[in-house]
């Protein structure tokens, strides 16, 4: 059913939900999993040139912990995993990986913004939903209610 799938990270303990049914859905279809970190740029354009190098390599290392973070969790799991910490606007990068790797399933965490915080921030999980090739998964994260 699926051999690749890829879970984006943003290295935040919300994400981790994620990336257990990540973990569980490749390990159900001894699928390879595709671990994936972008550092949006979008957020250092204001900057200059010499402050916004310094942070962005501080979100590289962040990223590479991140995904080493997966690797380490899949790898304890039994599955086969695949790092890449990638530059850019995060739905493009995300989108494109799905595409070139190709992978068979993307699995995504929200954070439910609600109102006018999605408004004007948007969502990397919709634009990727509304956009991917492949099916997704989004599993719900934050702002959860007691059941």
């Amino acid at each position: 059913m699926y051999d690749e799938i890829l879970v984006p990270t943003d290295g935040s303990v919300a994400a981790e939900r994620a990336i257990d049914e990540a973990i569980d859905l490749a390990d159900a279809t001894n699928a390879r999993l595709h671990a994936l970190y972008v550092v949006d740029t979008r957020t250092l354009s204001g900057l200059p040139s010499a402050q916004g190098s310094t942070i962005e390599q501080a979100l590289e290392a962040q990223g590479d912990a991140a995904v080493e973070g997966v690797r380490d969790r899949a790898e304890a799991a039994g599955l086969s995993v695949t790092t890449t910490v990638a530059v850019g606007n995060p739905a493009t990068e995300i989108l494109a990986y799905a595409d070139d790797a190709p992978v068979d399933a993307i699995v995504m965490g929200t954070h439910g913004r609600t109102g006018v915080d999605r408004f004007l921030l948007g969502s990397v999980t919709e634009r990727v939903l509304r956009r991917a090739s492949a099916p997704v998964l989004v599993v719900r994260i934050g702002d959860e209610k007691a059941e």
